[in-house]
C-alpha cells in the first residue's frame, strides 16, 4: 500500500516540475522572441543607416598630394566606413550615360567636380555627428563643398529612436510578465509540499536547511525551463530562415549570446527569489494557516 502511495506521489511530483518547467519555457521563449526581434531591428537599422554617403566635392584647383592626403586621412577616421573617389571625368561619363547623351558636346566643358563618397559608420549617421563631420571638413582649403540629404538623416533618425524606444517598453513589459508568471508557477510548486516544509520544522530543522534543497530544485528547474526555451528559440530561427533567408535571424553571434546568457539568468534568477520567497512565506505560516 505505502509502495502504490509513494508511486503516486512520485508521479504528482514528476507532473508538478514538468508543469514548472513547461511554464518557464514558455514565458522565456516568448522574451526570447522578443529578443531576436529587437537585435533584428537593430541590425536592420545599421544596415540602413551604412547605406547613407556623405559626398565631398572637391575644388578644381586641389593639387592632387593634397587629394592623396586627404583619402588617406578619411580612411583612418573613426567615422570612416569606406571611401570611393570619383574623378570628374568619370562623373561625366555616368552622367552622360544616365541621360543618354554627351552634356559636354554642347556645354564645351565639364562643370562637374572630382569628389569623395564616404559611407559612415552607422552610430555616426545622427544630424549632431554629421553636422560636426561637415562643418570639420568644409574647414580644409581644397573642399568645395558636402553633400548629403539633411532631411533623410532627420527622418531615420526620428524613425528608429521612435522603433527603438517602442521595442525596449515591449521588451520591458514582456520581462515583467515573465517574472510574474515564473514566479506564480513556483509558487505553486513549493505551496504543494508546504505541509512537508512544516513537518520538517516542526521536528527542529532549521529555516535555511529547508529552504536550500527548494531553491537548488528551482535553480535547475529554471536552467532547464531556459533550456527548453533557447533550443526552441533556435529551431524556429533556422525555420524562419530557410523560410525568408533574407532575413538573416541568426547571423548576429554575439547578441544571440548576450540573448541566451539573459533568457538562463532570468530563468535562473526569478526561479531562485521566488522559490526564497515562497519558502519564508511558508516557514512564517502557523498549522492551521496551511489549510487557507
Amino acid at each position: 500500500m505505502s509502495t502504490s502511495f509513494e508511486k503516486y506521489q512520485k508521479r504528482r511530483l514528476r507532473s508538478s516540475y514538468f508543469s514548472v518547467v513547461i511554464s518557464i519555457a514558455l514565458v522565456l521563449f516568448l522574451v526570447g522572441v522578443l529578443g531576436l526581434t529587437l537585435i533584428k531591428t537593430k541590425s536592420i537599422s545599421k544596415h540602413f543607416k551604412e547605406q547613407v554617403v556623405m559626398t565631398i566635392f572637391l575644388k578644381n584647383d586641389a593639387k592632387a598630394n593634397d587629394v592623396d592626403i586627404l583619402k588617406a586621412e578619411l580612411k583612418r577616421a573613426d567615422y570612416t566606413k569606406s571611401i570611393n573617389y570619383i574623378s570628374k571625368k568619370a562623373a561625366a561619363e555616368k552622367y552622360s550615360k544616365d541621360i543618354g547623351e554627351d552634356f559636354m558636346e554642347f556645354l564645351g566643358e565639364n562643370p562637374l567636380k572630382n569628389a569623395v563618397d564616404i559611407t559612415l559608420k552607422s552610430e555616426f549617421v545622427t544630424p549632431e555627428k554629421m553636422a560636426a563631420i561637415e562643418k570639420n571638413l568644409l574647414n580644409r582649403s581644397l573642399v568645395y563643398e558636402i553633400s548629403y540629404d539633411k532631411s533623410l538623416i532627420d527622418l531615420l533618425t526620428r524613425n528608429i529612436n521612435r522603433l527603438t524606444f517602442w521595442m525596449l517598453l515591449f521588451s520591458g513589459v514582456f520581462t515583467l510578465i515573465a517574472v510574474v508568471l515564473i514566479n506564480s508557477s513556483i509558487r505553486l510548486s513549493v505551496y504543494s509540499k508546504r505541509f512537508t516544509i512544516k513537518t520538517m520544522q516542526m521536528v527542529g530543522a532549521t529555516k535555511k536547511f529547508i529552504r536550500v534543497p527548494f531553491i537548488w530544485k528551482s535553480i535547475e528547474l529554471g536552467f532547464l525551463g531556459a533550456t527548453v526555451a533557447i533550443i526552441s528559440l533556435i529551431a524556429v530561427g533556422v525555420y524562419v530562415n530557410n523560410v525568408v533567408p533574407e532575413l538573416n535571424l541568426l547571423s548576429d553571434y554575439k547578441w544571440l549570446g548576450f540573448l541566451a546568457l539573459f533568457i538562463f539568468g532570468l530563468g535562473i534568477l526569478i526561479s531562485w527569489i521566488s522559490t526564497f520567497f515562497a519558502t519564508q512565506r511558508f516557514l512564517n505560516l502557523q498549522v492551521d494557516e496551511l489549510y487557507y
